[in-house]
């Protein structure tokens, strides 16, 4: 029967998900015969687990042919629409089985890393005494997402994207295959089109065998029955997709460490181009305004005061024009950033303050430095022995400003770049004032 009478509700992603190891593209690192999974898989044993990967790579693919080459019962639930409750269901559903037909049960949790903390410690009796072993995928780093406590008692598997290639091939495959895939549509494509449609999916075969289907779907057959992909109107559709991008999850965190990464080590071009990727992925761009002014007072500093100011002129211009037009105002503050000279020494020395706190307490403020507003306070010494700057010639005094027990500590050591080469010279010049004045 043709797939668009009887499977025509059903996306063709999921349609074409691989039923073996030998029908998965990629991931040859887990699936080769002499891995450890395989190995662990083909003498009948399965420990719980963690699929991190990011999204189309295979997780419930991966986690569905294991229950199947295992011949394990296979229970799925989403951390989207599920609770402690259906946990405990599905308990119990294995217990049952195992008691009745001695079946393993495979637990499949979609997003597991939506789970609260307290959600993801109802699993842990059940992984425990083997009530069920746990296929957990997750697109966000296990590492901050899922208690220790689950992560010690369930291995974290890396997938990784799939290569354009890979991609390429299962477009293919779509193409050809009468059953499940689009061959009943006579479909008609150029090959340049599916290589553009592998290599801006971001390595997701799930978005890319959708945007092939929606393509042939959206294109009437001709007269021969065929249905011609025009490229031009292909390459348009595709351009519409939105890049890959999760303003909560770990991508967002990645495209922002490149723009600063990129910022940090002088390169306007590479932050320009980090820059676009997350405005055109859409992004908040006063969160990119504010990221850049961190960045101007903890890599640039007084190596470059500017900077500062510039930073924060961007983000008031973009208030004021919103987008596109105040974008510019983004790309000029990120190419200055990009092409000022550095400093950390700023961020250095208020980490060594924060620290010194930390580790000495609440130091007393010396007597000469406080202020006397009352007669009683300045019966007491406050303000004694105070020596005004500006009633010196130099402008400079021999006096403490630290509290006792610090007053040799030197916090802010500022570098030979920009700016603050001639701070660093300033200071010197004022020290050798004080040493002279004692």
């Amino acid at each position: 029967m043709p797939v668009s009478e009887s499977l025509e509700h059903i996306p063709l992603a999921e349609r074409m998900r691989p039923r073996t190891f030998s029908e998965m593209a990629g991931q040859e690192h887990l699936l080769k015969p002499a891995s450890p999974l395989r190995k662990q898989l083909d003498i009948n044993q399965v420990r719980s687990m963690l699929l991190w990967g990011p999204p189309g790579s295979g997780k419930t693919t991966l986690a569905f042919i294991i229950a199947h080459h295992l011949k394990c019962h296979f229970i799925t639930l989403s951390a989207v629409f599920s609770g402690v409750k259906d946990i405990r269901n599905a308990a119990s559903e294995a217990k049952g089985l195992w008691e009745e037909k001695k079946r393993k049960t495979i637990l499949f949790v979609d997003e597991i890393h939506r789970f609260s903390k307290s959600q993801q410690d109802a699993f842990l009796p059940y992984v425990e005494d083997g009530t069920f072993v746990l296929i957990g995928a997750t697109t966000e780093n296990p590492s901050f997402e899922i208690i220790a406590p689950l992560r010690s008692r369930a291995k974290v598997i890396v997938l990784n994207p799939l290569t354009p290639e890979q991609i390429t091939s299962l477009l293919k495959r779509a193409l050809s295959d009468e059953t499940q895939g689009m061959a009943t549509f006579h479909p008609v494509i150029d090959d340049a089109i599916l290589t553009h449609l592998s290599e801006v999916c971001d390595g997701d075969a799930r978005v890319a065998l959708n945007l092939l289907e929606g393509l042939i779907l959206a294109t009437p057959p001709d007269k021969t029955g065929n249905r011609v992909i025009d490229p031009e109107s292909a390459r348009e559709a595709i351009r519409r997709e939105t890049l890959l991008y999760d303003k909560a999850g770990e991508e967002h965190y990645n495209l922002i460490s490149a723009l600063h990464k990129s910022l940090r080590g002088s390169d306007p071009d590479a932050a320009l181009y980090w820059l676009a990727r997350m405005l055109s992925s859409g992004e908040d761009p006063l969160y990119v305004a504010r990221r850049m002014i961190r960045f101007a007072t903890e890599d640039v500093g007084n190596a470059d005061p500017m900077a500062l100011l510039i930073a924060n002129q961007a983000m008031e211009s973009y208030r004021f024009l919103g987008s596109p037009e105040g974008e510019l105002a983004l790309a000029q503050a990120a190419i200055y950033l990009a092409c000022a000279p550095k400093s950390n020494a700023i961020y250095k020395a208020y980490k060594s303050v924060k620290s010194e706190i930390q580790r000495t307490g609440a130091r007393p403020v010396p007597f000469h430095l406080r202020n006397a507003p009352t007669r009683l306070m300045k019966a007491l010494g406050y303000g004694k022995d105070y020596r005004y700057p500006h009633d010196d010639p130099d402008g400079i005094v021999n006096q403490d400003y630290l509290p006792d027990g610090l007053k040799t500590r030197t916090f802010y050591s500022p570098k030979n770049t920009g700016y603050e080469e001639k701070i660093r010279k300033r200071l010197a010049r004022w020290r050798a004032l004080r040493r002279k004045k004692l």
